[in-house]
């Protein structure tokens, strides 16, 4: 059985979600630090993309923190968060060994995953160390538009809350288009009701020698994710999100020297939790990924 364990940052207290295979000596190890989204905290991101109940099938290490901010509502800050995610990475590396972590995923949900984007841009110690970015509706390096309807379902006071805070935000994490210059294979994930339409090329995996895209088989679910975002109850709407329900996914690889894959899950938000067939597809396709 794999190990589920709540890890300690011995530089802050703070505590994160660690799980890992049940062989301690197991090498191959692919290592993923997993980012909530805004609003969102580690132990709904650990539900949402259960990568830990594949731990011991795929020879998976899986770190799932919290960010530091709660007001108005949760998100990842750089000088309140960066140093707590340098210090999982080093605390986790020198816990199983860099002789035995073969890859480093960042993955993450959201402003989770623009959180990623940006360590990979700016900050040198993500940077050299990622082998390859998972991005949950949190961007796509050739970019994905959202529909024009994107976000919550608030009502107007809601909106006005919230409007300086969000504006606040989008300048801070939005507004830096350029790709990153490190060197790492790229999964986007998204819902269908999120996104306009799926480009049908990729510039980054143009960079790596990558030809026309390659659509493998959709991948089946018949059993629903584990969580959605409840709040909003009764005023589901579709590009947010509802309930928790099988699906489809159409699944997309282009042929290059990284691992660089679209997959668009039909019928699907922002924040349905995963559904565990295609968890485990975006896992394969991340294990594959070559060291960099």
């Amino acid at each position: 059985m794999a190990i589920n364990e709540v890890g300690v940052d011995a530089a802050t207290g703070r505590k994160f979600f660690l799980d890992h295979p049940s062989d301690e000596q197991r090498g191959d190890l692919t290592f993923i630090l997993s980012l909530h989204g805004g609003g969102s905290v580690g132990m709904w991101q650990r539900l949402y993309f259960p990568a830990h109940d594949f731990v011991d099938d795929l020879g998976l290490v899986v770190a799932t923190p919290s960010s530091a901010t709660k007001q108005p509502m949760s998100h990842w800050v750089r000088d309140a968060d960066d140093e707590h995610l340098r210090s999982i990475v080093t605390q986790v590396y020198e816990r199983f060994g860099a002789e035995r972590i073969t890859r480093f995923w960042l993955a993450g949900h959201s402003q989770g995953g623009m959180t990623s984007r940006r360590l990979l841009t700016k900050d040198p110690f993500f940077a050299d160390r990622v082998d390859g970015w998972l991005s949950l509706s949190g961007g796509r390096l050739g970019q994905a538009a959202f529909v024009d309807d994107f976000g919550p379902p608030r009502t107007e006071e809601e909106r006005a809350a919230m409007a300086s805070f969000m504006e606040r935000r989008r300048a801070e994490m939005g507004g830096d288009e350029r790709f990153p210059e490190a060197d790492f294979s790229h999964v986007f994930a998204v819902g269908e009701h999120e996104i306009k339409a799926l480009p049908e090329t990729s510039p980054w995996a143009e960079q790596f020698g990558g030809g026309v895209r390659e659509r493998r088989p959709d991948v089946v679910d018949t059993e629903p994710g584990q969580v959605h975002d409840g709040r909003f109850e009764g005023r589901y709407k579709t590009s947010w999100g509802r309930e928790p329900r099988p699906g489809t996914a159409e699944v997309y690889v282009y042929p290059c020297d990284r691992v660089v894959a679209d997959v668009v899950r039909l019928d699907k938000g922002h924040t349905e939790g995963l559904e565990p067939n295609i968890t485990r597809t975006i896992l394969e396709l991340m294990v594959s990924a070559p060291p960099t």
